[in-house]
């Protein structure tokens, strides 16, 4: 049972090594942190508490939006989408399941990179905050992971949808207001990033981290839900519509 465990867990990002994961999911996202939150010293356009707390919920989109993209592309990348598709179990349910492990994926991450960030720059979070921003950040988490599956979904009628996943991911950077403050954007720039995931959770994350009740950051950790449940109903809404296109046009596996 280890052993198909560890397999199955290096099947949810294709890692052949441990340190492609490390790399890709631990160091990288840490160093973007750390390159943020010197540069925004340099600029002076926010605290170390915005960088670090705003980057370290942004680092559950690498595991969330290309995970969720994974989830459907490699079955068709692999030849055994007709085998999920033939399955008696609901196809809505297979894929919206899928989304939870790369979700609590996402959180580790997250956490990882905020304790570590935390310890190097020597931000002080009080532990009555924890709760908090463990809440925070699992639901920005699988916000993220459900907006992969959308992206994911149209991988049944684009034949390279990584494009779409990389553009995703830059636009969450800049959209969402964890690197540049929500102030300090456009306002059309602002009002795309108040329905991507993690901008909520980003908000709601430095609410928690500053002190503010769960009353208080509450509301924005219930409009992070609302969004990603959106985005779940979006993600099954598609994967039925681009079933049914594919099977009418005979294109289900052609890549």
């Amino acid at each position: 049972m280890t052993v198909g465990g560890v397999i199955a867990y290096r099947a949810l990002f294709n890692w052949t090594r441990p340190s492609i994961f490390i790399g890709t999911l631990l160091v990288g996202p840490l160093f973007q942190l750390l390159f943020f939150a010197y540069l925004g010293r340099q600029l002076q356009v926010a605290d170390d508490r915005f960088y670090l707390v705003g980057n370290a919920v942004l680092t559950a989109t690498l595991a969330g939006v290309f995970g969720g993209t994974l989830a459907v592309g490699n079955e068709r990348r692999y030849g055994t989408l007709g085998h999920v598709l033939l399955s008696p179990r609901s196809r809505t349910v297979v894929f919206l399941g899928r989304a939870l492990p790369y979700a609590g994926n996402g959180l580790l991450i997250a956490a990882f990179t905020l304790s570590v960030s935390a310890l190097l720059l020597g931000l002080r979070i009080p532990l009555p905050a924890l709760p908090g921003l463990v809440l925070a950040m699992a639901t920005g988490s699988l916000a993220c992971s459900f907006f992969g599956l959308t992206l994911g979904a149209l991988g049944l009628r684009f034949r390279d949808v990584w494009v779409i996943s990389n553009v995703a991911v830059a636009l969450l950077m800049l959209l969402t207001g964890v690197n540049v403050p929500s102030a300090g954007l456009p306002g059309w720039m602002v009002a795309i990033g108040n329905y991507l995931p993690i901008t909520h959770a980003a908000e709601a994350a430095r609410r928690f981290a500053g002190g503010a009740s769960l009353a208080e950051a509450g509301p924005e950790v219930a409009r992070e839900a609302l969004i990603g449940l959106g985005y779940a109903v979006l993600a099954a809404a598609l994967l039925k519509i681009f079933e049914l296109e594919s099977r009418r046009t005979a294109s289900l596996e052609t890549l």
